[in-house]
């Protein structure tokens, strides 16, 4: 009879169900009065009744969540007091665990050292029989390897884990108010896939500032080395005080407000987590601003000292500079949208920046183009030659910039082949 029980709890518990054993037994009349203390003695020759399975299921959402966090580079690790059985089908049913993966319980943590625990923490994904203590460990453990540990929770014996955590997320519902206070995030819905919508969120965040860096400080370095170079070689500065007021604001107006709100790119989750340690110029994004900064500062240099000893027209050579400078600006700000640290994006999916740059393109027109703008810009009017040619060097810039940057790519990857076999491998931020 106890081996038929036993099989049984053991399938109950392998089709994911939380087994409550029940049993009873009759009271003398000594014992139902005992004294307080006795109830220990009481669980003797009891009756058995039956097995019941409870089920809590997780939500629809979560095996796509898992999935996605796969993709991500993300480790997802699930703490749990219930059975080993019963912990490892859910695992399996959220995709989770592989047929062969390993479900570690809180006695054999106990049995662990702290360097055996660190030894297989990157490979365990299941914790079973724990306890709260054990809970403290494996973050400790997590930390120790170089992951960025977020922990989630919702009751009082969760807040310790919770507070030790790099980030401690509290359930919003169903939490206490004691692990609401140790933690840093509040999670409204108590939903997993509310979390992974967050680091998506992020990492959109963090991709738009990259952005909008490089888009911002290549274009105004391109302006300095302009003026700076003409200055050097004796030329008259080839824009005004105005006109480079009204680069900056046709620039670094509404095309940069469209930019920092780009969207995420469809792969964005399935790139590799960024090592915690890295600087926002990490991957070259500085080699890039300066390579980029240079290229339209020289090309602008080259365009308008040519412009200006051909023709001897300085307001026509200026007003020339003026729209290549600003439609290098616009090209410039597409090409920001495409890295490989941003992902696959649609080049028009996001309407605002088209149409941001697409009114400040008019903007410029007319104050080169309409006559009453013309003396309080310093401009004239440009032929339709002269357009194209300050298009076909504004787009001169993107294919030099695009050529150095394949360059960079095999000088790397060359360098890569001799150094990186005596580099550690970067931490994953989770």
């Amino acid at each position: 009879m106890k081996q038929e029980i036993s099989h049984i709890n053991g399938k109950m518990s392998n089709e994911a169900l939380r087994v409550l054993a029940t049993a009873y037994r009759d009271l003398s009349e000594d014992e139902a009065v005992g004294e307080e203390g006795d109830e220990t003695n009481l669980e003797h020759n009891l009756i058995f009744c039956g097995l019941q399975g409870m089920i809590d299921p997780a939500r629809q959402e979560v095996p796509a969540a898992i999935a996605k966090c796969k993709k991500a580079g993300v480790k997802v690790v699930m703490i749990t007091g219930d059975h080993p059985n019963t912990a490892r089908a859910i695992a399996r049913d959220i995709g989770l665990l592989d047929n062969d993966g390993m479900v570690v319980l809180g006695q054999e943590l106990d049995e662990m050292s702290d360097e055996q625990l660190a030894d297989i923490v990157s490979k365990v994904s299941v914790y079973a029989r724990t306890a709260p203590q054990h809970k403290l460990r494996i973050i400790k453990a997590l930390k120790e390897k170089g992951y960025i540990v977020a922990m989630t929770g919702d009751g009082v014996n969760d807040a310790p884990a919770v507070k030790s955590a790099d980030i401690g997320i509290a359930m919003g519902i169903m939490g206490t108010d004691v692990t609401k206070e140790a933690a840093s995030v509040i999670l409204s819905d108590d939903n997993f896939a509310t979390i992974v919508l967050a680091i998506e969120e992020g990492r959109s965040i963090y991709a738009n500032i990259r952005k909008a860096i490089r888009y911002l400080l290549a274009t105004n370095i391109g302006e300095v080395i302009l003026m700076v170079l003409s200055i050097m070689v004796g030329l008259p500065l080839p824009l005004l005080p105005i006109q480079l007021l009204w680069l900056n604001l046709l620039g670094d107006g509404f095309p940069a407000v469209a930019l920092v709100n780009d969207p995420p790119a469809k792969d964005i989750m399935q790139n590799k987590p960024r090592s915690a340690t890295d600087s926002v110029f990490a991957g070259r994004l500085g080699w890039k601003v300066l390579t980029r900064g240079l290229i339209m500062g020289s090309v602008s240099l080259a365009m308008y000292a040519w412009k200006l000893l051909t023709t001897g027209n300085y307001v026509l050579a200026s007003t020339l500079v003026l729209a290549q400078v600003a439609i290098s600006q616009f090209i410039h700000i597409f090409d920001c949208r495409i890295e490989k640290q941003v992902g696959k994006v649609n080049l028009f999916s996001n309407w605002l920046l088209v149409g941001a740059v697409g009114l400040s393109m008019v903007l410029l027109v007319g104050a080169i183009q309409i006559p009453g703008l013309q003396p309080i810009f310093g401009t004239v009017s440009l032929s339709i030659f002269d357009w194209l040619l300050a298009l076909g060097v504004a787009a001169l810039t993107s294919v030099l910039d695009a050529g150095a940057e394949k360059i960079w790519d095999r000088v790397s990857s060359g360098e890569e082949d001799v150094i990186e076999p005596c580099l550690p491998a970067p931490m994953p931020a989770i």
